[in-house]
């Protein structure tokens, strides 16, 4: 028996279409893991591909096919599932958006596992190869994170990335932001995997840095201070992301530092603190911002810091304005995304109600181009002044500026600078048009 294993890519992100260059690439976890928890003892052969690394072979003929979705990738997705049903072959649906919309993806797929699969991503398999899987797999409980198989690494086309070495340690968030689909997918929880596994793991991966790819693994401050101290004994780089939450606390951000962390993606998401109000993000402060990132770089950690633009209390200043904050900050890599509101998240249930989402198509839910109806600015003003932000603080000047200021600049991080600036260039070519016509680009036509 053959499994194949598909993460799709929307067309930004898509090998050969896109624009993501091979220098912001990690490898991602979950289709590593799903190849893990399937079960040892039925000798499954099992093949993965990202979408974003490799093309998709549409002539396979594996026995069972399971995808894993976002928003962003959904109706790629559904024709890759649709493609393949109408070649004969069983398809299985999962990930955020089908457990956000669970009846809509099963529309696409001969099973769908809604929620975790830790349990019932293995139960599917087994009844599959019985003869008897259900239409639907629904997780009851939360997973045992306790003995948690190793992410097969082994299936990955290892020369695509900038590093395979992606490693997690919690899940979940007890944040509440609206337009974010943790808490809409998982619920307002958090689970932490035993340190010594992941300590273990991280020791044990090829090269000396890794990245830890929770959203916010700061959320328990005991577990997270643990943790890193373990950590700093296996004397290894790492990145990761945190929440502005981190400044809170002096001890934290001083273990973090002295655990070999050499960067950290962090959600500032506006310079102006009526707008993260408006979006329930208010453990962000503006006025707290530039010390934070000083006391960050003092730690010898450099800042991804993360922006959203198009809330409702942003006017057309808003791009200088951030484009000025990460210059002044000396922030080592910005990044930019539009107000997307996911299905089923407050944000969403919101715009709804209001009249304001402007379009279902999920191609352009990829936080690069406008879905809703702005309040302060038109559509035209947000996508020019999001593009006109990305290629501003990408110039050259800016990277020089911005790096030499942060004190923590290493090769890779000037990589970065130009892997983004490379990105940045190629945005403006991502139409809306060009994105849902691109759904199908590739398959092989009914």
């Amino acid at each position: 028996m053959k499994i194949l294993l598909i993460q799709p890519s929307g067309t930004v992100h898509r090998y050969r279409v896109g624009n993501f260059p091979k220098s912001l690439r990690y490898s991602p976890l979950t289709l590593t893991t799903l190849a893990a928890l399937v079960p040892p003892e039925l000798d499954i052969e099992v093949e993965i591909c990202d979408e974003g690394v490799q093309l998709v072979d549409f002539e396979a003929r594996p026995d069972l096919i399971g995808i894993t979705i976002i928003t962003g990738t959904a109706l790629r997705g559904y024709a890759i599932a649709d493609h393949f049903r109408r070649r004969g072959i069983t398809v299985v649906l999962g990930g955020v958006h089908t457990t956000l919309l669970p009846d809509e993806a099963a529309q696409h797929a001969d099973s769908i596992v809604v929620g975790f699969g830790e349990e019932t991503w293995p139960e599917l398999i087994r009844d599959f190869k019985n003869g008897q899987m259900k239409k639907r797999y629904t997780a009851l409980k939360s997973p045992s994170l306790v003995n948690y198989p190793i992410a097969r690494r082994d299936l990955l086309k290892k020369d695509s990335y900038i590093t395979t070495s992606t490693i997690w340690a919690t899940r979940g968030c007890l944040n509440d932001c609206d337009f974010c689909s943790i808490p809409a997918t998982w619920g307002k929880n958090f689970y932490m995997r035993p340190i010594e596994e992941v300590v273990a793991e991280a020791a044990a991966l090829p090269g000396k840095e890794f990245v830890l790819l929770d959203p916010s693994p700061m959320e328990d401050p005991a577990y997270a201070k643990e943790l890193f101290r373990e950590m700093k004994k296996i004397n290894k780089k790492w990145f990761g992301l945190s929440t502005t939450k981190i400044g809170e606390d002096p001890e934290l951000m001083k273990i973090v530092g002295e655990s070999g962390c050499k960067g950290l993606l962090i959600g500032f998401e506006s310079v102006n603190q009526m707008s993260i109000g408006s979006i329930q993000k208010n453990h962000n402060s503006v006025d707290f911002y530039i010390n934070l990132v000083k006391r960050m770089h003092d730690h010898g950690m450099g800042v991804q810091a993360c922006f959203v633009f198009g809330l409702d209390d942003d006017e057309p200043d808003i791009f200088k304005r951030t484009v000025d904050f990460c210059e002044k900050a000396y922030v080592d890599l910005p990044r930019f995304s539009t107000y997307t509101p996911f299905p089923n998240t407050g944000a969403y249930r919101k715009l709804d109600a209001q009249n304001r989402i402007l379009t279902t198509n999920w191609s352009l839910y990829d936080v690069e181009h406008i879905v809703i109806k702005p309040k302060g600015m038109t559509v035209e003003q947000i996508q020019n002044g999001l593009l006109w932000a990305w290629n501003h603080v990408y110039r050259v000047p800016s990277i020089a500026k911005r790096l030499l200021g942060s004190r923590t600049s290493t090769g890779f991080a000037i990589a970065l600078n130009m892997g983004y600036r490379s990105y940045a260039k190629r945005l403006g070519e991502m139409s809306n048009q060009m994105l849902q016509d691109d759904v199908n680009e590739g398959i092989p036509p009914a």
